[in-house]
C-alpha cells in the first residue's frame, strides 16, 4: 500500500499533467486551465468540444486514475498544490492559499468550539479557492451546511471544483462579500481577511466601522459583516494581520468589539512562518454576544511556537486543551 504522502504526490502529478495538456491548447493561465481540469476530472471526461487531438489526450489521462482511490484529504491536499503552482506565476495580490498549517490550527479551534452541537452551519466570506473551508468542514463530524462568498471569478470556480472534487456540499455565493446576502445567520465564521482599504465609500457608510475619514479597512468591515450573519452565541475564527488593534482605525475596532463581541482568545502564529514583520499573522477568536454568554475570565492567549517542532506543539496544544475545559465548564 502506497504511503499517503505518495498518494498526494501522485494526485498531484496526474491533476498537473492534465493541467498543463489543456495550458499548451488553450492562451489561458494555469489556473484558468486548472479550472477545466477540475471540470474534467469531476465529470471524467473532457466537457467541451475542443480539436480532436486534446480531446484524445484529455480522455487518455482521465482514463489513467480514479478519484476513488484517493481520500478526501489526498485529494484536497493535491488539489492544494496545483493551486499553489497556478498562484505562483499570478501577479494578483488575492490569489493567495491560506497555508496548510493555519487552516488545520483553525479546524482543530472549530472542533473545540463546536464539539457540543450535533448540527453546524458555517460561513467564510472570504473564501478564495476554499482551502480554509474545506478544511475545516472535513474536520468536523457533525451535520454540517456551508456558505462560502468570494467575488474574484478564478478563484471562486477553484472553490467550487474544490468543493466538489471532495464531495463536500457547499454554497458559493459570487458577490462582494460586503453587499448584503441571502443567508440566515451561521454558527461558525471562519475567515482568513482580506488586509486593505475597501474601495467602495459608499456602500462602507452603511457600517458601523466606516472610516472616520478616507477609505474604511476591508479588514475590518468584513468583522462587522461577519457578526451580523452569525446567531448570537455563535462563534468567529479569523486570520488577522498582527497590527491589527495598533492601526489608526484601532480604538474604533476595539470599541466595537467590546460591544457586540467577547474576545474568546488570540494565538499569535510562529514568526518562521512569515517572511517579514509586516506579514506576520494572528488567529482571533470571538463569541457573538447573546443573552447567556459571559466574557471568559482569562483568554486564551498562546504564541505559537514553530510548526516544525513537535515537542513545543505538542506541549502548547496541551495548554490550550485544557484551557477550552475550563472554558466550556464556566458555563
Amino acid at each position: 500500500m502506497k504511503n499517503s504522502k505518495t498518494n498526494v504526490e501522485s494526485l498531484y502529478s496526474w491533476i498537473d499533467e492534465i493541467t498543463t495538456t489543456i495550458q499548451e491548447y488553450v492562451n489561458e493561465t494555469y489556473l484558468d486551465s486548472l479550472i477545466y481540469a477540475q471540470e474534467c476530472i469531476f465529470h471524467c471526461s473532457p466537457t467541451i468540444n475542443h480539436d480532436e487531438q486534446l480531446t484524445h489526450k484529455l480522455e487518455t489521462l482521465l482514463q489513467t486514475t480514479s478519484l476513488a482511490d484517493y481520500t478526501v484529504e489526498e485529494i484536497r491536499k493535491a488539489n492544494q498544490l496545483a493551486i499553489l503552482k497556478g498562484m505562483k506565476g499570478s501577479t494578483q495580490a488575492q490569489h493567495m492559499m491560506t497555508p496548510e498549517t493555519i487552516a488545520l490550527i483553525i479546524a482543530y479551534l472549530s472542533n473545540k468550539l463546536m464539539d457540543e452541537k450535533k448540527e453546524i452551519r458555517i460561513f467564510d466570506p472570504a473564501s478564495g479557492t476554499g482551502n480554509l473551508l474545506t478544511t475545516v468542514f472535513s474536520q468536523l463530524s457533525q451535520d454540517k451546511e456551508a456558505y462560502a462568498s468570494e467575488v474574484d471569478s478564478t478563484l471562486i470556480q477553484l472553490g467550487v471544483w474544490n468543493a466538489n472534487l471532495q464531495k463536500q456540499q457547499i454554497e458559493f455565493f459570487h458577490q462582494d462579500s460586503l453587499q448584503p446576502f441571502l443567508l440566515d445567520p451561521v454558527d461558525l465564521v471562519v475567515a482568513d481577511l482580506p488586509v486593505g482599504y475597501y474601495p467602495d465609500d459608499v456602500r462602507a457608510s452603511r457600517f458601523e466601522l466606516q472610516a472616520k475619514e478616507g477609505h474604511s479597512y476591508a479588514h475590518h468591515l468584513f468583522m462587522e459583516q461577519s457578526l451580523k450573519y452569525t446567531v448570537d452565541g455563535g462563534y468567529l475564527i479569523f486570520v488577522i494581520p498582527e497590527f491589527l488593534f495598533e492601526s489608526d482605525q484601532a480604538d474604533q475596532l476595539k470599541n466595537f468589539l467590546h460591544e457586540h463581541a467577547h474576545i474568546v482568545g488570540l494565538l499569535g502564529l510562529p514568526d518562521t512562518a512569515f517572511q517579514t514583520d509586516k506579514q506576520k499573522k494572528s488567529i482571533l477568536i470571538l463569541q457573538k454576544k447573546g443573552h447567556h454568554t459571559t466574557t471568559p475570565k482569562q483568554p486564551l492567549l498562546v504564541k505559537m511556537p514553530s510548526f516544525s517542532n513537535t515537542n513545543a506543539m505538542g506541549d502548547i496544544l496541551g495548554q490550550i486543551n485544557n484551557w477550552f475545559q475550563t472554558y466550556k465548564k464556566r458555563s
